[in-house]
């Protein structure tokens, strides 16, 4: 057991002490052997250390005021010994395995840096609701301009990964973990576990749900910090949800009874076609399918190594009489790269070396352009309505 690597797992808390203790249950019930348990309260004046104090030296904890959540986090994480760091938010919970599935992750992948997986929400009561919706495999590109899909209770990293991009940001109060998880996306690898790992608590008072033009003003400064976009894709995700709950909270509040009922319905209408715009946007702004054909232009934010000179693109197109030679001709952070001939027929691998002034930056935007593109439909007489590109099996620069 001592060759195993210590899991250090921090909650930050203040005044929760309506949900702490499942969230404690949820961490000393884990089947891993070697979990070091740190509780960095602010000052609870709610019962939560009475609750702490039950739980003897299965556990450290320090009630002490702080500057917020991520203040605590990281005082937190100065404390811990483990090689391997999480944080669990005090009305969050894991899932049974979550800390198994991790180490045994790290153990067989020494070059992964971090890792995530799926989730639930939960209500108040702590039954569930659905599944994380969110939640998809590791992509840097949608990271940082259509959504924060990583369901933060569920990652785990190596301690010389936080070390090396520097902690929590202490003056972000909603998306320090999304900040965290782009700074550590650039320089690491990043792997998507398709297991379900923790919950992610829903209720009104809800940070995430209560926070509001505060929260969504936060978040656009965050995109624009690590973007080169000033209206990314996320700029509208965010601003619709925001938005549609401020509104209909602002009618539902000052709505006389008879008419509330009626309101409620026009949210439930709403919520719909709300919701999937938003889905549209994770779907489709990037013009990369799910099934990895690309659309005439796709966009990707590719992470470079020290010394790493030329962009790569591998990928396939199946010969047809619909689906002849194609040109490929990307562009990275504005600048042109050049147009390569590529023929139909199977697997191919083109290659562009990048000018001395690209060289710099930790991550490229790249946006590649494909031409012609077909139309599935036609070569496979199936239902397929979207024009594509190519099949792509990787992108990246060596």
């Amino acid at each position: 057991m001592a060759d195993l690597p210590l899991v250090s797992i921090v909650t930050p808390s203040l005044n929760q002490g309506q949900f702490i203790e499942a969230t404690i249950e949820s961490v000393l019930s884990q089947d891993y052997p070697r979990i070091e348990y740190i509780v960095m309260d602010g000052g609870s004046t709610d019962g939560t250390l009475e609750i702490l104090r039950r739980y003897g030296p299965r556990l450290q904890w320090v009630s002490e005021p702080d500057r917020g959540q991520s203040h605590a986090i990281n005082k937190g994480f100065r404390r811990a010994r483990g090689q391997i760091l999480a944080w669990l938010n005090s009305d969050d919970t894991y899932l049974p395995g979550a800390v198994t599935a991790s180490v045994e992750h790290f153990l067989q992948h020494p070059d992964c840096g971090m890792v995530y997986g799926e989730g639930f929400l939960i209500d108040e009561r702590g039954e569930v609701i659905t599944r994380f919706p969110a939640t998809q495999p590791f992509n840097l590109w949608k990271l940082v301009y259509v959504i924060d899909y990583i369901l933060q209770q569920t990652a785990f990293f190596r301690r010389e990964v936080l070390d090396a991009v520097g902690g929590l940001d202490e003056q972000l109060h909603f998306g320090m973990d999304w900040d965290l998880f782009i700074r550590i996306g650039k320089r690491f690898r990043v792997d998507y576990l398709p297991i379900m790992m923790a919950n992610l608590r829903e209720y009104a008072a809800a940070k995430t749900l209560s926070g509001g033009r505060t929260r969504f003003r936060e978040l656009v400064t965050l995109m624009r910090r690590h973007g080169a976009r000033k209206f990314p894709p996320a700029y509208l995700a965010y601003g619709l949800d925001t938005y549609y709950r401020l509104a209909f909270d602002a009618l539902e509040s000052g709505m006389p009874g008879p008419l509330l009922g009626p309101v409620r319905r026009a949210r439930r209408l709403a919520q719909r076609p709300t919701h999937g715009a938003i889905r549209r946007l994770l779907r489709q702004s990037q013009g990369l399918y799910p099934d990895g054909w690309v659309a005439a232009k796709s966009h990707f934010l590719i992470p470079r190594a020290p010394g790493a000179d030329t962009l790569v693109i591998r990928g396939a197109r199946p010969p047809s009489r619909w689906s002849r030679a194609f040109r490929l001709a990307p562009t990275a952070h504005g600048t042109r790269l050049g147009v390569r001939r590529v023929e139909s027929g199977g697997d191919f691998e083109v290659r562009w070396p990048l000018p001395s002034t690209l060289r710099g930056p930790d991550a490229l935007d790249v946006e590649i352009t494909c031409r012609p593109t077909f139309t599935h439909r036609r070569a496979t007489s199936g239902r397929d309505r979207r024009r594509l590109g190519f099949q792509l099996k990787a992108v990246s620069i060596e």
